[in-house]
């Protein structure tokens, strides 16, 4: 089976050199994965880190003609039921994640939890900073917002969050649990891409064995 890399920038290329290190075989890369052929791409497996906009408009090509998609690009939350709702009408299995990052993922498990007992307690404001490159694309991050929704729908209460793009920063992100007493940090820096890679090649490791759709953090935590 081939794999595809649609999307080819520092994630792409990270993603590349980790597949390469695998011993795998040479992926195809490109940034129109909607010029590949059909017969192509029926043969293959995907992983998305387009842009946005590129996968908006190509998330039908992908679902009709690849054997199964791991997509790392975010900003498509607004239509979220449509993409899942093609996938599953090919029946073309679908990881998908605001983060692959395992690091990440644990600190949406651990805010999950802490939140769990927050709701009984009064007094705490939740706040989120996310800091990103200045070449990303949405803001708030995907991951932001997973985080915004975590916390909303287990304590009930409005979280701000504050965005900032600069230099060639991967990813930071900061909860703030703050009351007139005391405050709560919970934060994730990510040093390089290499650990958001490794998390999408092991999502790939999985996609043949899969069907439906799945959210990585659900799959991560049930396969430990």
């Amino acid at each position: 089976m081939n794999l595809v890399i649609s999307g080819y920038g520092k994630m792409g290329q990270t993603i590349e050199k980790i597949i390469l290190e695998k011993g795998w075989p040479a992926p195809l890369t490109t940034n129109r994965v909607e010029s590949l052929s059909p017969a192509l791409a029926s043969q293959s497996i995907c992983v998305d880190f387009s842009t946005p906009t590129a996968f908006r408009n190509n998330y039908r090509f992908l679902a009709r003609h690849f054997q199964g998609v791991v997509v790392g690009t975010t900003g498509w939350d607004d239509i979220r039921e449509d993409i899942f709702a093609c996938f599953q009408e090919h029946n073309t299995p679908l990881i998908y994640a605001s983060n692959f990052s395992i690091g990440v993922n644990l600190l949406f498990e651990i805010t999950q939890e802490l939140c769990q007992h927050l709701q009984h307690l009064h007094g705490y404001q939740a706040s989120l900073k996310e800091v990103h490159h200045v070449h990303k694309k949405d803001a708030p991050s995907g991951t932001a917002k997973t985080l915004q929704n975590l916390i909303q729908q287990t304590i009930q209460q409005t979280v701000p969050i504050e965005s900032i793009r600069e230099g060639e920063v991967p990813g930071t992100h900061e909860l703030t649990l703050e009351s007139s007493s005391d405050c709560i940090r919970l934060s994730h820096q990510a040093y390089s891409r290499e650990g958001f890679a490794q998390g999408a090649v092991w999502a790939l490791e999985q996609l043949p064995y899969l069907s439906g759709i799945h959210e990585f953090r659900t799959l991560l935590f049930q396969q430990g």
